[in-house]
């Protein structure tokens, strides 16, 4: 089974459990987004239709944060047309719709709430600082995703704390035997 990776705003560093995971699992690749610092909503959905395309076979995406939400336009316009994408680890969704988002990804709102074509999981923190617990609930209902919900984990990513994250790989094991 493929595993692509899709970070959100500003990449995952070395020390994020995304890139650790890309390092440690065969048949790996990550999205390449032309401008991770000022993402503008279009070229990001055609960047992972492409990488996509592309693929030899289907893959379990991993996205996070600002890449989740470009998975949710990605599969409000597609619907997975190609067929590729046999499950979704989607990761501390970014509500890029709250007051205080960034000026750099406010142009990803308004969210799609379709329901994605295929099977998910949300990983949430009862204290994210840039989605709040009922944001999430919510994306994870509309999505028709299953919701898993961590106390006090923040972004999920580095800052957290989180780096090799084996709790959340075995929820990415779980889904690709889900997939298979």
């Amino acid at each position: 089974m493929n595993i692509v990776i899709h970070p959100g705003w500003q990449d995952s560093g070395p020390d994020h459990w995304q890139s650790i995971w890309q390092a440690a699992l065969p048949r790996s690749s990550r999205v390449a987004q032309a401008d991770w610092d000022r993402p503008q909503l279009d070229d990001w959905v055609a960047a992972l239709d492409r990488h996509l395309a592309a693929l030899d076979g289907p893959a379990v995406l991993v996205c996070h944060s600002l890449g989740c939400i470009t998975l949710a336009h990605w599969s409000a316009r597609t619907a997975n047309r190609h067929g590729r994408v046999a499950a979704a680890l989607l990761v501390a969704p970014a509500d890029v719709g709250r007051g205080d988002a960034p000026a750099e990804i406010v142009g990803f709102a308004p969210i799609p709430f379709d329901p994605l074509p295929f099977p998910a999981t949300v990983v949430a923190s009862d204290d994210d600082p840039f989605c709040e617990p009922a944001r999430s609930r919510a994306f994870a209902a509309a999505w028709g995703a299953r919701l898993v919900t961590l106390a006090g984990a923040g972004h999920i990513n580095a800052a957290a704390g989180f780096g090799a994250w084996p709790e959340g790989r075995a929820l990415l094991d779980a889904l690709c035997r889900r997939a298979a």
